[in-house]
């Protein structure tokens, strides 16, 4: 099989607050060429590198928000985020904990900081994607998945090289806890100094290595430092991830949709009439209620 090289390394660009409670790096979309039709079926990349929040007796956070069109998975690192939503949805996500939201049709969401950890405060780092969905789906129900750590398959490298955590897709006969739409593989790496690890997704898959600690060399060419992205060429099949120092390295590779995107705010469709469609059901109170 042809190795699949690396097109670029991408830099985090400055971060902002969404609300109060996240401070996000923002990848997908972004200037570096991974706009929402390059990164199908991932649309959106918002990176909390590791931040610090002193203690506060009020949760900081995002207030109630809508979505429709596509899919929110909330990874945590560090700290912890208390959730709802409109379709009852809701709980906890703890630290190595997924949270998997399916918009589809519709739904109001709220995230902040849980509580107790609120009151202590602490180092916090989270991803949040949004996996879009094809037409098909969009108007779906909403659904809900609770991945919890425990939940999570894990291979364990050769030579005491690692793990892979399979959040979804699969790899070396280890599946994914979570269900998908569309073929999505989602890996955390976690690689000892001097080990690799070797995957393998089809040429036309969008896939893209975030280096969330510690830095890595693909193919044993390209380096890629802590808080940097690479994004992988559709170019070939094979490639390798070598750590020169304990890493751990989100994983994304997934078969485009190649359907008409329309985007606008927290609304994914296929048409401009669709959007339309999206505000207006939202101003009528077709998504349900949620106390802010």
């Amino acid at each position: 099989m042809k190795t699949k090289t690396v097109e670029l390394v991408a830099q985090p660009k400055a971060p902002h607050f969404v609300g109060d409670g996240f401070r996000v790096h923002n990848f997908i979309p972004s200037t570096f060429r991974m706009d929402m039709q390059r990164m199908d079926p991932f649309i959106m990349l918002d990176y909390n590198s590791t931040y610090r929040f002193e203690p506060s007796a009020k949760p900081k956070g995002v207030g109630v928000h809508p979505h429709r069109g596509f899919e929110t998975v909330t990874i945590a690192y560090k700290g912890k985020v208390q959730h709802h939503d409109s379709s009852g949805g809701g709980g906890v996500i703890g630290e190595g904990d997924v949270q998997w939201m399916t918009a589809a049709r519709g739904v109001l969401h709220k995230e902040f900081h849980e509580e107790e950890w609120s009151k202590t405060g602490g180092d916090f780092q989270m991803v949040q994607l949004w996996v879009n969905l094809p037409k098909k789906d969009k108007m779906s129900d909403p659904k809900y998945q609770a991945i919890k750590k425990e939940d999570i398959g894990h291979y364990q490298l050769p030579n005491n090289g690692g793990t892979v955590e399979v959040i979804a897709g699969h790899y070396q006969g280890v599946n994914g806890a979570a269900n998908t739409f569309t073929p999505i593989h989602m890996f955390n790496v976690r690689l000892n100094p001097s080990a690799t690890a070797k995957f393998s997704f089809p040429a036309n898959y969008n896939t893209v290595l975030l280096v969330l600690e510690g830095e890595i060399t693909v193919n044993n060419l390209e380096k890629v430092p802590t808080d940097h992205l690479a994004l992988m060429a559709n170019d070939g099949e094979e490639f390798s991830v070598t750590a020169t120092e304990n890493a751990l390295v989100l994983v994304l590779s997934g078969e485009p949709i190649g359907e008409p995107i329309a985007a606008h705010g927290p609304f994914v469709m296929n048409t401009k009439a669709e959007l339309m469609e999206a505000f207006n059901d939202f101003n009528e109170g077709k998504f349900g209620f949620l106390e802010d």
